[in-house]
């Protein structure tokens, strides 16, 4: 007669000699070969042509190269097109894409500075919206391109070809040091610059000059609360789209 199995049996001791290593999370990435995504690399390489067309005409039209570089939307435009280049070669050649905390802050400049430009700017009931007939027609492309077509065509490869839920919540706050930097830069120049500058203030709202510091700071913390909010947007929406990558079952 057998000896009953007991209910617990306790953990055996290790083996001398073997070392016992904890149980580990392996990421999909490290085990999922990416495909090649020629398609997506042409769409994302024309993508980074627009904006580096617009800011080409901003820069050969817009007066001092200096100046125009010192433009929000320019250097957004510009970083939007570095990435896009990168993560076309990343689909050309199937290698891991870039990480979704960058490729969502470039989608998030080129955003705000669309929202800033139609809302504040270009709305003709806004307080420091820019008199019509304002530039050349090379400007007026270049404006379209930077403030309309590339953010579309950013949001739409977003939406469309980029693996969901890759953006979280902590990455809202990171994203706006960037445009706090911006302003203190943009303060910073109009003070070292001699009063009565041409573009002295590169934009209306942060004009110190006409409205003084308290009013510049109070459409500051308004923007920044505003775009704060687009951020927070972004990352929600980001959650509960469909992912254009994962095929039904």
């Amino acid at each position: 007669m057998t000896a009953p199995i007991p209910r617990d049996i306790p953990d055996l001791p290790p083996i001398p000699g073997h070392v016992v290593l904890p149980p580990t999370v392996v990421p999909a990435r490290a085990v999922l070969i990416p495909a090649r995504r020629r398609a997506v690399a042409v769409f994302r390489g024309l993508i980074a042509l627009l904006a580096l067309t617009g800011v080409a005409v901003e820069l050969l039209t817009g007066g001092a190269p200096t100046t125009a570089l010192s433009h929000f939307t320019i250097q957004s435009g510009i970083l939007l097109a570095l990435v896009m280049l990168v993560s076309a070669r990343c689909a050309w050649s199937a290698h891991h894409p870039l990480p979704g905390a960058l490729t969502g802050a470039a989608l998030f400049y080129v955003l705000a500075a669309a929202l800033v430009h139609h809302v504040l700017l270009a709305h003709a009931s806004s307080p420091f919206a820019a008199p019509d007939g304002t530039g050349t027609a090379w400007q007026t492309a270049a404006t379209h391109i930077l403030h309309t077509a590339v953010p579309v065509a950013a949001l739409l490869d977003w939406l469309l070809l980029t693996p969901a839920g890759r953006l979280h919540l902590r990455q809202a706050p990171v994203w706006l040091l960037y445009p706090l930097a911006y302003l203190a830069f943009s303060l910073a120049r109009g003070e070292l610059l001699l009063p009565g500058s041409e573009d002295r203030y590169l934009y209306p709202f942060l004009d110190v000059d006409q409205h003084g510091y308290k009013i510049v700071l109070g459409n500051a913390l308004l923007i920044g609360l505003a775009l704060y909010a687009l951020a927070v947007l972004l990352v929600a929406l980001d959650h509960i789209r469909p992912d254009p990558l994962r095929r039904p079952r």
